[in-house]
Protein backbone atom coordinates (compact mmCIF):
# COMPACT_ATOMS: atom_id res chain seq x y z
CA UNK A 1 0.00 0.00 0.00
CA UNK A 2 1.25 3.47 -0.90
CA UNK A 3 2.43 5.66 1.95
CA UNK A 4 0.31 8.76 2.65
CA UNK A 5 2.06 12.04 1.88
CA UNK A 6 3.02 15.03 4.02
CA UNK A 7 3.44 17.95 1.61
CA UNK A 8 5.41 21.05 2.68
CA UNK A 9 5.66 24.33 0.72
CA UNK A 10 7.87 27.34 1.47
CA UNK A 11 9.56 29.76 -0.94
CA UNK A 12 12.51 30.17 1.46
CA UNK A 13 14.92 27.33 0.70
CA UNK A 14 16.51 27.35 4.14
CA UNK A 15 13.14 27.10 5.90
CA UNK A 16 11.96 24.40 3.48
CA UNK A 17 15.11 22.34 4.08
CA UNK A 18 14.60 22.64 7.85
CA UNK A 19 10.94 21.57 7.87
CA UNK A 20 11.64 18.74 5.40
CA UNK A 21 14.59 17.50 7.50
CA UNK A 22 12.52 17.47 10.70
CA UNK A 23 9.54 15.76 9.07
CA UNK A 24 11.67 13.03 7.50
CA UNK A 25 13.53 12.39 10.73
CA UNK A 26 10.30 11.63 12.58
CA UNK A 27 7.75 10.39 9.98
CA UNK A 28 9.69 8.71 7.14
CA UNK A 29 8.64 5.18 8.18
CA UNK A 30 4.92 5.85 7.81
CA UNK A 31 4.70 8.84 5.45
CA UNK A 32 6.30 10.06 2.25
CA UNK A 33 7.62 13.61 2.55
CA UNK A 34 7.28 15.88 -0.50
CA UNK A 35 8.38 19.52 -0.66
CA UNK A 36 8.66 22.42 -3.09
CA UNK A 37 9.37 26.15 -3.09
CA UNK A 38 6.57 26.88 -5.60
CA UNK A 39 2.90 26.96 -4.67
CA UNK A 40 1.89 26.77 -8.34
CA UNK A 41 4.13 23.75 -8.88
CA UNK A 42 2.58 22.10 -5.84
CA UNK A 43 -0.96 22.66 -7.13
CA UNK A 44 -0.04 21.29 -10.57
CA UNK A 45 1.38 18.13 -9.00
CA UNK A 46 -1.84 17.48 -7.07
CA UNK A 47 -3.68 16.54 -10.28
CA UNK A 48 -1.14 13.81 -11.03
CA UNK A 49 -1.08 12.62 -7.42
CA UNK A 50 -4.87 12.37 -7.33
CA UNK A 51 -5.02 10.46 -10.62
CA UNK A 52 -2.38 8.00 -9.40
CA UNK A 53 -4.42 7.26 -6.31
CA UNK A 54 -1.90 8.93 -3.98
CA UNK A 55 -3.22 10.33 -0.71
CA UNK A 56 -2.05 13.53 0.97
CA UNK A 57 -2.49 13.38 4.73
CA UNK A 58 -1.20 16.87 5.53
CA UNK A 59 -0.23 20.16 3.89
CA UNK A 60 2.22 22.47 5.67
CA UNK A 61 2.52 25.83 3.94
CA UNK A 62 4.27 29.11 4.61
CA UNK A 63 1.93 32.14 4.67
CA UNK A 64 4.05 34.71 2.84
CA UNK A 65 4.93 33.41 -0.61
CA UNK A 66 5.32 35.45 -3.83
CA UNK A 67 3.07 33.31 -6.05
CA UNK A 68 0.18 33.21 -3.60
CA UNK A 69 -0.35 33.46 0.14
CA UNK A 70 -0.34 30.27 2.14
CA UNK A 71 -4.00 30.62 3.13
CA UNK A 72 -4.99 30.87 -0.54
CA UNK A 73 -2.86 27.84 -1.40
CA UNK A 74 -4.35 25.72 1.38
CA UNK A 75 -7.83 26.76 0.28
CA UNK A 76 -7.14 25.49 -3.25
CA UNK A 77 -5.94 22.12 -1.95
CA UNK A 78 -9.43 21.41 -0.57
CA UNK A 79 -10.59 20.69 -4.14
CA UNK A 80 -8.14 17.80 -4.36
CA UNK A 81 -7.88 16.48 -0.78
CA UNK A 82 -10.71 17.83 1.36
CA UNK A 83 -9.89 15.54 4.29
CA UNK A 84 -6.18 16.41 4.54
CA UNK A 85 -4.92 18.31 7.58
CA UNK A 86 -3.63 21.84 6.99
CA UNK A 87 -0.96 23.72 8.92
CA UNK A 88 0.10 27.31 8.22
CA UNK A 89 3.67 28.44 9.00
CA UNK A 90 3.53 32.02 10.21
CA UNK A 91 5.62 34.88 11.48
CA UNK A 92 4.31 36.83 14.44
CA UNK A 93 2.74 39.44 12.15
CA UNK A 94 0.69 36.76 10.32
CA UNK A 95 -1.22 35.64 13.39
CA UNK A 96 -4.44 37.47 12.53
CA UNK A 97 -4.52 35.93 9.04
CA UNK A 98 -4.02 32.49 10.56
CA UNK A 99 -6.82 32.92 13.09
CA UNK A 100 -9.15 34.11 10.33
CA UNK A 101 -8.19 31.09 8.21
CA UNK A 102 -9.11 28.67 11.00
CA UNK A 103 -12.67 29.93 10.85
CA UNK A 104 -13.00 30.41 7.09
CA UNK A 105 -10.88 27.86 5.22
CA UNK A 106 -10.70 24.83 7.53
CA UNK A 107 -7.16 25.50 8.75
CA UNK A 108 -6.30 22.95 11.43
CA UNK A 109 -3.36 24.72 13.06
CA UNK A 110 -0.92 27.60 12.64
CA UNK A 111 2.69 27.19 13.67
CA UNK A 112 5.01 30.08 14.44
CA UNK A 113 8.53 30.05 13.05
CA UNK A 114 10.97 28.90 14.27
CA UNK A 115 9.66 25.66 15.74
CA UNK A 116 12.78 24.65 17.64
CA UNK A 117 13.00 22.28 19.31
CA UNK A 118 10.73 20.15 17.04
CA UNK A 119 10.27 17.59 19.84
CA UNK A 120 8.29 20.20 21.74
CA UNK A 121 6.86 22.59 19.14
CA UNK A 122 6.41 20.55 15.94
CA UNK A 123 5.97 16.83 16.53
CA UNK A 124 3.22 16.96 19.19
CA UNK A 125 1.08 19.15 16.91
CA UNK A 126 1.66 17.03 13.81
CA UNK A 127 1.22 13.77 15.74
CA UNK A 128 -2.16 14.86 17.06
CA UNK A 129 -3.43 15.96 13.64
CA UNK A 130 -2.16 12.81 11.90
CA UNK A 131 -3.73 10.58 14.54
CA UNK A 132 -7.05 12.29 13.89
CA UNK A 133 -6.59 11.94 10.12
CA UNK A 134 -5.70 8.25 10.41
CA UNK A 135 -8.86 7.53 12.41
CA UNK A 136 -10.97 8.54 9.39
CA UNK A 137 -8.61 7.44 6.62
CA UNK A 138 -9.66 4.74 4.16
CA UNK A 139 -7.01 3.82 1.55
CA UNK A 140 -7.87 5.01 -1.96
CA UNK A 141 -8.09 2.52 -4.83
CA UNK A 142 -4.71 2.54 -6.55
CA UNK A 143 -5.57 0.78 -9.83
CA UNK A 144 -7.22 1.88 -13.07
CA UNK A 145 -10.26 4.14 -12.71
CA UNK A 146 -13.06 4.20 -15.30
CA UNK A 147 -15.14 7.36 -15.33
CA UNK A 148 -18.44 7.53 -17.21
CA UNK A 149 -22.19 7.00 -17.18
CA UNK A 150 -24.08 3.89 -16.23
CA UNK A 151 -26.08 2.38 -19.12
CA UNK A 152 -23.70 3.85 -21.71
CA UNK A 153 -22.73 1.49 -24.59
CA UNK A 154 -19.23 2.99 -24.90
CA UNK A 155 -18.64 2.74 -21.16
CA UNK A 156 -19.97 -0.83 -21.13
CA UNK A 157 -17.49 -1.82 -23.85
CA UNK A 158 -14.58 -0.46 -21.79
CA UNK A 159 -15.74 -2.16 -18.58
CA UNK A 160 -16.40 -5.46 -20.38
CA UNK A 161 -12.94 -5.39 -21.95
CA UNK A 162 -11.14 -4.75 -18.65
CA UNK A 163 -13.28 -7.37 -16.89
CA UNK A 164 -12.62 -9.90 -19.64
CA UNK A 165 -8.86 -9.42 -19.31
CA UNK A 166 -9.02 -9.69 -15.51
CA UNK A 167 -7.75 -6.12 -15.03
CA UNK A 168 -8.87 -4.69 -11.66
CA UNK A 169 -10.53 -1.31 -12.05
CA UNK A 170 -12.67 1.11 -10.07
CA UNK A 171 -15.90 2.20 -11.72
CA UNK A 172 -16.81 5.83 -10.94
CA UNK A 173 -20.13 7.34 -12.02
CA UNK A 174 -19.73 10.93 -13.20
CA UNK A 175 -22.70 11.98 -11.08
CA UNK A 176 -21.03 10.80 -7.86
CA UNK A 177 -19.03 13.26 -5.71
CA UNK A 178 -15.76 11.56 -6.67
CA UNK A 179 -16.77 11.56 -10.32
CA UNK A 180 -17.52 15.28 -10.29
CA UNK A 181 -14.21 15.95 -8.55
CA UNK A 182 -12.20 13.99 -11.14
CA UNK A 183 -14.05 15.71 -13.99
CA UNK A 184 -13.20 19.11 -12.51
CA UNK A 185 -9.53 18.64 -11.67
CA UNK A 186 -8.77 16.93 -15.00
CA UNK A 187 -10.93 19.35 -17.01
CA UNK A 188 -12.73 16.48 -18.77
CA UNK A 189 -15.67 17.46 -21.00
CA UNK A 190 -18.79 15.32 -20.66
CA UNK A 191 -18.79 14.66 -24.41
CA UNK A 192 -15.36 13.00 -24.06
CA UNK A 193 -16.59 10.22 -21.76
CA UNK A 194 -15.84 7.50 -20.94
CA UNK A 195 -12.43 8.34 -19.53
CA UNK A 196 -9.77 6.06 -18.08
CA UNK A 197 -7.31 7.21 -15.44
CA UNK A 198 -4.37 4.81 -15.46
CA UNK A 199 -2.15 3.96 -12.52
CA UNK A 200 0.58 6.29 -13.79
CA UNK A 201 -1.83 9.24 -13.70
CA UNK A 202 -2.33 9.44 -17.48
CA UNK A 203 -5.90 10.32 -18.49
CA UNK A 204 -7.37 8.90 -21.71
CA UNK A 205 -10.76 10.10 -22.97
CA UNK A 206 -12.95 8.09 -25.36
CA UNK A 207 -10.26 5.37 -25.58
CA UNK A 208 -10.42 2.65 -28.20
CA UNK A 209 -10.08 -0.98 -27.17
CA UNK A 210 -6.74 -1.12 -28.98
CA UNK A 211 -5.54 1.95 -27.03
CA UNK A 212 -6.43 0.27 -23.75
CA UNK A 213 -4.84 -3.02 -24.81
CA UNK A 214 -1.53 -1.32 -25.60
CA UNK A 215 -1.57 0.68 -22.38
CA UNK A 216 -2.14 -2.36 -20.14
CA UNK A 217 0.59 -4.32 -21.91
CA UNK A 218 -1.28 -6.79 -24.10
CA UNK A 219 0.58 -8.12 -27.14
CA UNK A 220 -1.01 -7.88 -30.59
CA UNK A 221 2.03 -8.78 -32.73
CA UNK A 222 3.59 -12.23 -33.04
CA UNK A 223 7.21 -12.48 -31.90
CA UNK A 224 8.33 -15.54 -33.90
CA UNK A 225 8.40 -16.39 -37.58
CA UNK A 226 7.09 -19.96 -37.33
CA UNK A 227 5.06 -21.83 -34.68
CA UNK A 228 4.42 -25.51 -34.18
CA UNK A 229 0.78 -24.90 -33.33
CA UNK A 230 -1.44 -21.84 -33.38
CA UNK A 231 -4.60 -21.99 -31.29
CA UNK A 232 -7.36 -19.64 -32.42
CA UNK A 233 -9.66 -18.79 -29.51
CA UNK A 234 -8.88 -18.59 -25.79
CA UNK A 235 -11.96 -20.20 -24.26
CA UNK A 236 -11.61 -23.28 -22.05
CA UNK A 237 -10.70 -25.51 -25.03
CA UNK A 238 -8.10 -23.07 -26.34
CA UNK A 239 -6.59 -22.47 -22.92
CA UNK A 240 -6.32 -26.22 -22.30
CA UNK A 241 -4.71 -26.73 -25.71
CA UNK A 242 -2.20 -23.96 -25.01
CA UNK A 243 -1.26 -25.45 -21.64
CA UNK A 244 -0.72 -28.96 -23.07
CA UNK A 245 0.96 -27.70 -26.25
CA UNK A 246 3.51 -25.52 -24.48
CA UNK A 247 4.10 -27.99 -21.64
CA UNK A 248 4.91 -30.71 -24.18
CA UNK A 249 7.53 -28.65 -25.96
CA UNK A 250 5.55 -27.24 -28.88
CA UNK A 251 6.14 -23.63 -29.87
CA UNK A 252 2.62 -22.48 -29.09
CA UNK A 253 0.71 -19.34 -30.06
CA UNK A 254 -2.73 -18.51 -28.60
CA UNK A 255 -4.83 -15.92 -30.46
CA UNK A 256 -7.94 -14.27 -28.99
CA UNK A 257 -10.16 -11.65 -30.63
CA UNK A 258 -12.20 -10.56 -27.60
CA UNK A 259 -11.24 -11.70 -24.12
CA UNK A 260 -9.95 -14.98 -22.65
CA UNK A 261 -12.32 -17.48 -21.12
CA UNK A 262 -15.04 -17.33 -23.77
CA UNK A 263 -18.61 -17.59 -22.51
CA UNK A 264 -17.37 -19.60 -19.53
CA UNK A 265 -15.14 -16.68 -18.56
CA UNK A 266 -18.18 -14.48 -17.96
CA UNK A 267 -19.87 -17.03 -15.71
CA UNK A 268 -20.33 -15.88 -12.14
CA UNK A 269 -20.14 -19.45 -10.76
CA UNK A 270 -19.25 -22.85 -12.24
CA UNK A 271 -20.23 -25.50 -9.69
CA UNK A 272 -19.97 -28.76 -11.62
CA UNK A 273 -16.30 -28.55 -12.63
CA UNK A 274 -14.22 -31.45 -11.36
CA UNK A 275 -11.95 -30.67 -8.41
CA UNK A 276 -13.75 -27.55 -7.16
CA UNK A 277 -16.46 -28.74 -4.76
CA UNK A 278 -17.51 -25.20 -3.81
CA UNK A 279 -17.36 -24.00 -7.40
CA UNK A 280 -15.29 -21.24 -8.97
CA UNK A 281 -16.02 -18.22 -11.12
CA UNK A 282 -15.31 -18.17 -14.83
CA UNK A 283 -12.81 -15.36 -14.32
CA UNK A 284 -10.96 -17.39 -11.69
CA UNK A 285 -10.75 -20.41 -13.98
CA UNK A 286 -9.49 -18.15 -16.79
CA UNK A 287 -6.88 -16.50 -14.59
CA UNK A 288 -5.54 -19.86 -13.41
CA UNK A 289 -5.38 -21.24 -16.96
CA UNK A 290 -3.68 -18.15 -18.39
CA UNK A 291 -1.09 -18.21 -15.63
CA UNK A 292 -0.44 -21.88 -16.25
CA UNK A 293 -0.13 -21.43 -20.03
CA UNK A 294 2.22 -18.46 -19.63
CA UNK A 295 4.41 -20.37 -17.20
CA UNK A 296 4.91 -23.11 -19.79
CA UNK A 297 5.79 -20.58 -22.49
CA UNK A 298 2.61 -19.99 -24.50
CA UNK A 299 2.69 -16.72 -26.45
CA UNK A 300 -0.65 -14.88 -26.09
CA UNK A 301 -1.74 -12.60 -28.93
CA UNK A 302 -4.71 -10.30 -28.16
CA UNK A 303 -6.96 -8.53 -29.00
CA UNK A 304 -6.44 -9.79 -32.52
CA UNK A 305 -8.77 -11.42 -35.02
CA UNK A 306 -8.02 -13.97 -37.72
CA UNK A 307 -9.26 -13.01 -41.17
CA UNK A 308 -8.40 -16.14 -43.14
CA UNK A 309 -6.25 -19.27 -43.36
CA UNK A 310 -4.21 -20.12 -46.45
CA UNK A 311 -1.72 -22.86 -47.30
CA UNK A 312 1.85 -22.59 -48.60
CA UNK A 313 4.55 -25.27 -48.93
CA UNK A 314 2.98 -27.48 -46.26
CA UNK A 315 2.57 -24.60 -43.78
CA UNK A 316 -0.62 -22.88 -42.63
CA UNK A 317 -0.60 -19.09 -43.20
CA UNK A 318 -2.87 -17.18 -40.79
CA UNK A 319 -3.81 -13.70 -41.97
CA UNK A 320 -4.86 -11.31 -39.21
CA UNK A 321 -7.30 -8.39 -39.46
CA UNK A 322 -4.35 -5.99 -39.64
CA UNK A 323 -3.05 -8.00 -42.66
CA UNK A 324 -0.03 -9.38 -40.80
CA UNK A 325 0.69 -13.06 -41.46
CA UNK A 326 1.59 -15.83 -39.02
CA UNK A 327 3.16 -19.11 -40.19
CA UNK A 328 2.39 -22.31 -38.32
CA UNK A 329 2.66 -26.05 -38.89
CA UNK A 330 -0.67 -26.92 -37.23
CA UNK A 331 -3.81 -25.10 -36.10
CA UNK A 332 -6.40 -25.80 -33.42
CA UNK A 333 -9.68 -23.89 -33.91
CA UNK A 334 -11.32 -23.17 -30.56
CA UNK A 335 -13.27 -20.00 -31.40
CA UNK A 336 -16.33 -21.17 -29.49
CA UNK A 337 -19.72 -19.54 -29.89
CA UNK A 338 -21.39 -16.14 -29.56
CA UNK A 339 -24.74 -15.50 -27.89
CA UNK A 340 -27.52 -15.32 -30.43
CA UNK A 341 -29.08 -11.90 -30.88
CA UNK A 342 -32.64 -11.36 -29.73
CA UNK A 343 -34.51 -10.10 -32.78
CA UNK A 344 -37.15 -8.10 -30.94
CA UNK A 345 -38.21 -4.45 -31.50
CA UNK A 346 -36.16 -2.05 -29.35
CA UNK A 347 -33.47 -4.53 -28.31
CA UNK A 348 -30.83 -3.27 -30.74
CA UNK A 349 -31.45 0.35 -29.69
CA UNK A 350 -30.62 -0.36 -26.05
CA UNK A 351 -27.77 -2.87 -26.42
CA UNK A 352 -25.12 -1.69 -23.98
CA UNK A 353 -27.63 0.73 -22.41
CA UNK A 354 -29.64 -1.67 -20.29
CA UNK A 355 -29.65 -4.65 -22.67
CA UNK A 356 -26.67 -6.98 -22.40
CA UNK A 357 -25.59 -10.29 -23.91
CA UNK A 358 -24.03 -12.11 -20.97
CA UNK A 359 -22.08 -9.51 -18.93
CA UNK A 360 -23.93 -10.19 -15.66
CA UNK A 361 -20.78 -9.72 -13.58
CA UNK A 362 -19.80 -6.53 -15.41
CA UNK A 363 -23.03 -4.56 -14.99
CA UNK A 364 -24.61 -6.10 -11.90
CA UNK A 365 -23.66 -3.21 -9.59
CA UNK A 366 -25.73 -0.82 -11.74
CA UNK A 367 -28.84 -2.89 -10.97
CA UNK A 368 -28.94 -2.35 -7.21
CA UNK A 369 -32.55 -2.38 -5.94
CA UNK A 370 -33.97 -2.47 -9.48
CA UNK A 371 -36.14 -4.84 -11.51
CA UNK A 372 -33.99 -7.02 -13.76
CA UNK A 373 -34.90 -9.58 -16.43
CA UNK A 374 -32.93 -12.56 -17.75
CA UNK A 375 -33.91 -14.34 -20.98
CA UNK A 376 -32.78 -17.93 -21.43
CA UNK A 377 -33.20 -21.33 -19.83
CA UNK A 378 -29.66 -22.74 -19.90
CA UNK A 379 -27.01 -22.87 -17.20
CA UNK A 380 -25.51 -19.53 -18.21
CA UNK A 381 -28.88 -17.83 -17.71
CA UNK A 382 -29.35 -19.55 -14.37
CA UNK A 383 -25.90 -18.59 -13.12
CA UNK A 384 -26.50 -15.02 -14.29
CA UNK A 385 -29.83 -14.86 -12.45
CA UNK A 386 -28.24 -16.18 -9.26
CA UNK A 387 -25.50 -13.57 -9.39
CA UNK A 388 -27.85 -10.69 -10.22
CA UNK A 389 -30.15 -11.64 -7.33
CA UNK A 390 -27.43 -10.40 -4.94
CA UNK A 391 -27.84 -6.87 -6.32
CA UNK A 392 -31.27 -6.48 -7.90
CA UNK A 393 -34.55 -5.93 -6.09
CA UNK A 394 -36.03 -8.77 -8.13
CA UNK A 395 -34.87 -10.97 -11.02
CA UNK A 396 -37.35 -12.43 -13.53
CA UNK A 397 -36.15 -15.41 -15.55
CA UNK A 398 -38.13 -15.38 -18.81
CA UNK A 399 -38.41 -18.67 -20.75
CA UNK A 400 -40.68 -19.94 -23.53
CA UNK A 401 -41.03 -23.41 -22.00
CA UNK A 402 -43.22 -24.10 -18.94
CA UNK A 403 -40.20 -24.83 -16.71
CA UNK A 404 -36.41 -25.26 -16.66
CA UNK A 405 -36.23 -29.03 -16.29
CA UNK A 406 -35.25 -29.81 -19.89
CA UNK A 407 -32.61 -27.08 -20.31
CA UNK A 408 -30.86 -26.43 -16.99
CA UNK A 409 -28.84 -28.60 -14.59
CA UNK A 410 -30.91 -29.81 -11.64
CA UNK A 411 -28.48 -28.46 -9.03
CA UNK A 412 -28.94 -24.98 -10.46
CA UNK A 413 -32.73 -25.29 -10.62
CA UNK A 414 -32.75 -26.26 -6.93
CA UNK A 415 -30.61 -23.24 -6.05
CA UNK A 416 -32.88 -20.84 -7.95
CA UNK A 417 -35.96 -22.17 -6.14
CA UNK A 418 -34.35 -21.27 -2.82
CA UNK A 419 -33.74 -17.61 -3.75
CA UNK A 420 -36.65 -15.40 -2.75
CA UNK A 421 -36.10 -12.62 -5.27
CA UNK A 422 -35.94 -14.80 -8.41
CA UNK A 423 -39.18 -15.56 -10.25
CA UNK A 424 -39.38 -17.96 -13.20
CA UNK A 425 -41.70 -16.61 -15.90
CA UNK A 426 -42.55 -19.73 -17.89
CA UNK A 427 -44.43 -19.68 -21.21
CA UNK A 428 -43.39 -16.03 -21.67
CA UNK A 429 -41.63 -14.02 -24.34
CA UNK A 430 -40.18 -10.50 -24.64
CA UNK A 431 -42.10 -8.65 -27.38
CA UNK A 432 -40.61 -5.13 -27.18
CA UNK A 433 -38.06 -3.03 -25.29
CA UNK A 434 -38.92 0.59 -24.50
CA UNK A 435 -37.10 3.61 -23.10
CA UNK A 436 -35.53 6.96 -23.95
CA UNK A 437 -31.73 6.86 -23.87
CA UNK A 438 -31.71 3.54 -21.96
CA UNK A 439 -33.97 0.57 -21.27
CA UNK A 440 -36.91 1.43 -19.02
CA UNK A 441 -39.72 -1.01 -19.83
CA UNK A 442 -40.33 -4.42 -21.39
CA UNK A 443 -43.47 -5.67 -23.09
CA UNK A 444 -43.92 -9.34 -22.13
CA UNK A 445 -46.38 -11.77 -23.71
CA UNK A 446 -48.00 -14.67 -21.89
CA UNK A 447 -47.83 -17.42 -24.52
CA UNK A 448 -50.64 -19.42 -22.89
CA UNK A 449 -53.36 -16.81 -23.28
CA UNK A 450 -51.79 -14.30 -25.68
CA UNK A 451 -52.04 -11.32 -23.32
CA UNK A 452 -49.24 -8.75 -22.97
CA UNK A 453 -48.12 -6.56 -20.08
CA UNK A 454 -45.70 -3.63 -19.95
CA UNK A 455 -43.38 -3.87 -16.95
CA UNK A 456 -40.63 -1.76 -15.41
CA UNK A 457 -37.14 -3.04 -16.30
CA UNK A 458 -33.76 -1.52 -15.49
CA UNK A 459 -31.80 -4.19 -17.35
CA UNK A 460 -32.25 -7.20 -19.60
CA UNK A 461 -29.59 -9.93 -19.80
CA UNK A 462 -29.83 -12.26 -22.79
CA UNK A 463 -28.60 -15.88 -22.76
CA UNK A 464 -30.54 -17.47 -25.63
CA UNK A 465 -28.25 -20.13 -27.01
CA UNK A 466 -25.29 -19.73 -29.25
CA UNK A 467 -24.06 -19.64 -32.81
CA UNK A 468 -20.56 -20.75 -33.80
CA UNK A 469 -17.96 -18.17 -34.73
CA UNK A 470 -17.01 -19.71 -38.06
CA UNK A 471 -18.00 -17.17 -40.74
CA UNK A 472 -14.31 -16.40 -41.34
CA UNK A 473 -13.33 -20.00 -42.20
CA UNK A 474 -12.32 -20.94 -45.73
CA UNK A 475 -14.52 -23.24 -47.84
CA UNK A 476 -12.01 -26.06 -47.42
CA UNK A 477 -13.05 -26.44 -43.76
CA UNK A 478 -16.41 -28.21 -43.78
CA UNK A 479 -19.17 -27.08 -41.39
CA UNK A 480 -22.63 -28.51 -40.75
CA UNK A 481 -25.86 -26.74 -41.68
CA UNK A 482 -25.69 -24.67 -38.47
CA UNK A 483 -22.11 -23.52 -39.04
CA UNK A 484 -20.36 -25.82 -36.55
CA UNK A 485 -17.06 -27.37 -37.70
CA UNK A 486 -17.28 -31.05 -38.59
CA UNK A 487 -14.43 -33.34 -37.52
CA UNK A 488 -13.34 -36.95 -37.61
CA UNK A 489 -15.83 -39.61 -38.65
CA UNK A 490 -18.62 -37.04 -39.10
CA UNK A 491 -16.72 -35.69 -42.10
CA UNK A 492 -16.88 -38.95 -43.99
CA UNK A 493 -20.69 -38.70 -44.13
CA UNK A 494 -20.42 -35.31 -45.84
CA UNK A 495 -20.56 -35.46 -49.62
CA UNK A 496 -17.92 -32.72 -49.93
CA UNK A 497 -15.33 -34.63 -47.89
CA UNK A 498 -14.00 -36.78 -50.73
CA UNK A 499 -13.39 -33.74 -52.90
CA UNK A 500 -11.39 -31.92 -50.21
CA UNK A 501 -9.51 -34.54 -48.17
CA UNK A 502 -6.27 -35.49 -49.97
CA UNK A 503 -4.43 -37.45 -47.27
CA UNK A 504 -4.11 -41.26 -47.56
CA UNK A 505 -5.17 -41.75 -43.91
CA UNK A 506 -8.55 -41.06 -42.33
CA UNK A 507 -8.90 -37.82 -40.34
CA UNK A 508 -8.19 -37.97 -36.61
CA UNK A 509 -11.26 -37.65 -34.40
CA UNK A 510 -10.81 -33.87 -33.84
CA UNK A 511 -9.33 -33.12 -37.25
CA UNK A 512 -11.18 -30.97 -39.76
CA UNK A 513 -11.40 -31.53 -43.52
CA UNK A 514 -7.95 -29.87 -43.81
CA UNK A 515 -5.09 -32.07 -42.54
CA UNK A 516 -3.28 -30.46 -39.64
CA UNK A 517 -6.21 -28.19 -38.70
CA UNK A 518 -8.18 -29.38 -35.67
CA UNK A 519 -11.30 -28.14 -33.87
CA UNK A 520 -12.20 -28.45 -30.20
CA UNK A 521 -14.81 -27.17 -27.80
CA UNK A 522 -18.15 -25.55 -28.54
CA UNK A 523 -17.22 -24.61 -32.13
CA UNK A 524 -17.11 -28.31 -33.07
CA UNK A 525 -20.18 -30.10 -34.37
CA UNK A 526 -21.44 -32.56 -31.76
CA UNK A 527 -19.65 -30.91 -28.82
CA UNK A 528 -21.20 -31.35 -25.37
CA UNK A 529 -21.22 -27.61 -24.51
CA UNK A 530 -19.71 -28.08 -21.08
CA UNK A 531 -16.54 -26.55 -19.67
CA UNK A 532 -15.08 -29.92 -18.68
CA UNK A 533 -15.65 -31.43 -22.13
CA UNK A 534 -14.12 -28.36 -23.83
CA UNK A 535 -11.03 -28.65 -21.63
CA UNK A 536 -10.80 -32.36 -22.45
CA UNK A 537 -11.09 -31.77 -26.19
CA UNK A 538 -8.52 -28.96 -26.11
CA UNK A 539 -5.96 -31.17 -24.44
CA UNK A 540 -6.82 -34.15 -26.68
CA UNK A 541 -6.35 -31.99 -29.80
CA UNK A 542 -2.68 -31.53 -28.89
CA UNK A 543 -2.13 -35.29 -28.92
CA UNK A 544 -3.40 -35.32 -32.52
CA UNK A 545 -1.19 -32.34 -33.34
CA UNK A 546 1.81 -34.42 -32.24
CA UNK A 547 0.73 -37.28 -34.50
CA UNK A 548 0.26 -34.94 -37.43
CA UNK A 549 3.63 -33.24 -36.95
CA UNK A 550 5.34 -36.62 -36.74
CA UNK A 551 4.07 -37.60 -40.18
CA UNK A 552 5.08 -34.48 -42.13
Amino acid sequence: MKQPIIFSIDDDNSVLRAITRDLRAHYHKEYRILSTTSANEALASLVELKNKGEVVAMFISDQRMPEMEGVDFLTKTIEFYPDAKRILLTAYSDTNAAIKAINEVRLDYYLSKPWDPPQEKLYPVVDDLLDDWQSHYRPDFSGIKVLGYNFSPKTHDVKAFLTGYLVPYLWIDVDSPEGKQLLAINKIDLKDLPAIIYTDGVVSTCPTIQDIAEKIGLTSKAKSEVYDVAIIGAGPAGLAASVYGASEGLKTLLIERKSPGGQAGTSSRIENYLGFPTGLSGSDLTRRALTQASRFGTEFLTPQSVKEINFKDGYKMITMDDDTTITTRAIVITTGVDYRKLDTPGIASFTGAGVYYGAATTEASACCDKMVYVVGGGNSAGQGAMYLSKFAKHVFLVIRKPDLSSTMSSYLIDQIKQVGNITIRGCSEIKEAKGTDRLEELVIEDLKNGTTATEEAAALYIFIGAKPYTEWLCDAIITDNRGFVQTGSDLQRNERFGKIWKSKRDPYSLETSCPGIFAAGDVRSGAMNRVASAVGEGSMAISFVHKYLAEI
